[in-house]
């Protein structure tokens, strides 16, 4: 489809119909950012290896790409908030170029390890210049789908958010390579039991409309025309694709939303090996990308 500004396309397949109705991404149905700064079509982060704890954690993403978004949407002395914090990356990767930090996390134990982290970076010092010369951070256990609630952070106006969801339940395919390979290692192999935890949410409706609620709040928090970036992916499950980076786009941009779409950066993962996974008696692919998705609040909201 090309409106004249560019082409948009998504192509998906699959063996089983839905009945879900598909989603149309045309400038009739979503709102599309017109001031933005450049964003990569793709990149390509050479993370270093992850540490023995952060290994415990499922889904942890490299500082290395979240700093180069930082970079692009925020300058020194800015803000930047993850409501899903996880073991700190994007707190971590934000003060390592100036930034503040902020962010909260479900569980206990990650929000522990996030702090951890932040620490062994930036240890305690009995020099007042020191102190004053450091980029502020702070990390809180806390529901991501109750911040107006708990008043977590209620003062602070945040430049950029920059966050990765739970993908659905796909951590919980008990036939997936992924669940095999840290099986083998005996690692964590879903990030918590809670039921707050919106991993463990069974349907995908509900699972999306939590995850927009989520969004939408972040947005009371951004400032005017603030930026959202969400790495995602689709999730294959029970032979159906369900396209959770597009409902996004579709949910956070329509004309009622309260986002604008700024574009997608796809994360080329050129680590992960190309080969064919066998799904009941069909051959798919593995999928070697994910989506970073850029929003933009829209000015006109408070």
């Amino acid at each position: 489809m090309d409106d004249g500004k560019g082409f948009y396309y998504s192509i998906f397949f699959q063996n089983t119909p839905d009945r879900r109705v598909s989603v149309d991404l045309s400038p009739r149905n979503i709102t599309m950012s017109k001031d933005h700064p450049p964003i990569p079509s793709w990149i390509i982060p050479k993370p270093p290896p992850r540490k023995k704890g952060e290994l415990l954690h499922p889904a942890k993403f490299p500082e290395t790409l979240i700093e180069e978004f930082v970079k692009i949407f925020t300058k020194k002395g800015d803000s930047v908030f993850d409501p899903m914090v996880g073991t700190g990356s994007a707190v971590l990767a934000s003060t390592r170029i100036g930034r503040n930090g902020y962010g909260m996390d479900i569980s206990e134990e990650y929000a522990k390890m996030a702090q951890d982290r932040l620490r062994e970076d930036f240890p305690l010092t009995l020099f007042e210049k020191d102190m004053k010369e450091r980029p502020r951070y702070e990390i809180v256990c806390g529901d991501a789908t109750k911040m107006d609630e708990l008043g977590i952070f209620e003062n602070i106006e945040f430049d950029y958010c920059i966050t990765s969801p739970p993908y659905w339940s796909m951590l919980r395919n008990t036939g997936s390579e992924y669940q095999r390979s840290r099986r083998r290692k005996d690692l964590p192999l879903f990030y918590s039991d809670d039921d707050r935890d919106l991993g463990n949410i069974k349907d995908y409706g509900q699972f999306l409309r939590a995850l927009t609620e989520v969004y939408n709040a972040v947005a009371s928090r951004l400032v005017e025309s603030g930026y959202l970036t969400i790495i995602v992916k689709n999730v294959k499950r029970k032979h159906v694709i369900y396209p959770l980076a597009w409902d996004l786009v579709s949910e956070l941009c329509r004309p009622g939303g309260l986002y604008t779409y700024v574009g997608n950066t796809f994360w080329c993962q050129d680590d992960v090996p190309m080969k064919p996974f066998a799904v009941g008696i069909v051959w798919v692919s593995n999928t070697v990308h994910q989506y970073c998705l850029h929003f933009q609040k829209k000015p006109e909201l408070p």
